[in-house]
Parts: C-alpha cells; structure tokens; sequence
C-alpha cells in the first residue's frame, strides 16, 4: 500500500473530476472502483466539492463544471504539487503558458491555480494546506500515472522542464515514436508525455489523462459497462508494463484502466 503524508514540489499530486452530472459520477466512480464518496458544502449549504476515499485515505476528487462550460463532456484534471503558487505562475508566463485560473486560495485546503501549456493543454498547480493531496495512490482502484498527449512534444518537453524542473528518459515506441517518462518517483517515473497517435481526431485537444491501477482488467471492463461507461480502446498490451483499456464515464469522462504484468 503506498500512502502519502505529503508530496514533494514538481510531482503530480492530485486529480479531480469536473462533471456536468456530478450525482451521476459519483455514482459511477463508487460502483467502479469501490470509492466512499463524501460531499463538502459551503456555509450556504451549496455542495462545493465531492472528495473520493478508499480505506478513509483520499484517492480523488469531483466537481461541477463552472458557469459557461455548455454541453462539454467530464474531464479529469492532474494537479503538481508546488511551495509557492505565485512563483511557478510567472515560470509558466516565462516559458510562453498562460494562466487559466490565477492563484487562488482554496479555504484552508490549500491554494491553487490552472495554467495552459504553449500548446493547449491544461494543467493545474496545488500548495497543500489542510488537504494535501492523494493520501493513497499506485495501488489498485487508485490513480497511478499521468499522461501528456501532445502534437508538438519538444514545445511540451521544454516547458515542463523550464516550470517544474522535469527531466526525461525517451523510450523507443516504434511507429509511435518516443515516449518520454518524467523521471522521479518509486514507480518507474512520474510521469510521461507522448505524441497524439495518428487517428486521433483533430478536435481531440492535447491533454493531460489519468490512469488507473487495477488488479483485474478484464473483471474491471465489465464493471464500467455494468454502471454505463464504455471501452473505447483496448484491451491493449503494452510491453514491459501490462494492460490497459481506455474508457469513458457516462458523463464522456476518458479514463484509463492498467493491469500491470506483475498482477
């Protein structure tokens, strides 16, 4: 069991969900994966903040998209770790990002904010107070990676490494290419960025996606048909590392799902 009593500056530390059906979702990810849901409300007794727990240790997180969203599909969102918000925003400006939500204090939580990368896709930024993060990861039902897709992956590379201080090591992916691990962690990295397959449609914006550690993927991809997601691709084998399925949530949210080989 891997658990977190903190998470140092520059490694991926959170993720949450923004819904346009967060009662649906909260419904889907509890029978999906077995997470206790618990809402959090404001002093009006509006619900702010769904935080998902495995075991009493917080896994993830949910929200209602904000004001002006339309008819966008769920979209899960990866958030870094920082000691200071303020900072790492004007690294972002430097290096040709731009800032989505400026820092912002988060009630004792914490603080936060969202940037955007030179070429499009998002990624968000949190300074623990009270809430530090996952508290339980890299096991399963639990998130376990972070993933870039990206058409311009040296634009991406130099980025992140001028931000967070990232360094990679470039896998040889045949056809696809390289993928570039960001090196740290006790899990084989932190992370990884890679190019947009060929396929993809054009209106398939770069971005950041999660993954999902499971025991059994097969007994998995059947529970997200039983609560109305679907699998888009897969299963697929991936070398050296185990099995994976993409999927979306009933909500359009993409997902994906890992078997590693040594289960």
């Amino acid at each position: 069991m891997t658990e977190f009593a903190s998470h140092p500056p520059g490694t991926p530390c959170w993720i949450d969900l923004m819904s346009p059906d967060v009662d649906s979702s909260k419904a889907f990810y509890s029978a999906v994966f077995g997470w206790d849901a618990a809402d959090q409300f404001d002093d009006s007794g509006n619900r702010v903040y769904t935080m998902f727990s495995k075991g009493g240790k917080s896994v993830a997180g949910l929200g209602g998209q904000p004001p002006g969203a339309g008819e966008m599909p769920a979209m899960w969102n990866s958030y870094v770790a920082t000691d200071d918000v303020a900072a790492t925003a004007a690294k972002v400006s430097a290096a040709g990002g731009s800032v989505m939500m400026p820092p912002m204090q988060v009630f004792g939580a914490g603080e936060m904010a969202i940037f955007v990368d030179p070429v499009g896709a998002v990624i968000s930024v949190w300074k623990a107070g009270k809430h530090i993060g996952a508290q339980l990861a890299n096991e399963p039902d639990t998130y376990s990676w972070n993933e870039l897709m990206t058409r311009d992956v040296d634009t991406a590379l130099e980025f992140y490494r001028a931000v967070f201080g990232w360094s990679y090591e470039a896998q040889d992916m045949g056809p696809m290419g390289s993928y570039h691990v960001i090196v740290g962690g006790e899990s084989g990295g932190l992370g990884g960025i890679m190019s947009m397959p060929p396929g993809v449609p054009d209106q398939v914006p770069n971005h950041w996606g999660v993954y999902f550690t499971v025991a059994d993927l097969e007994a998995k991809i059947a529970a997200v048909k039983a609560a109305g997601g679907q699998v888009v691709m897969g299963p697929m084998a991936i070398p050296g590392v185990g099995t994976s399925a993409t999927c979306h949530d009933p909500a359009g949210g993409n997902f994906n799902i890992l078997q590693p080989e040594s289960m």
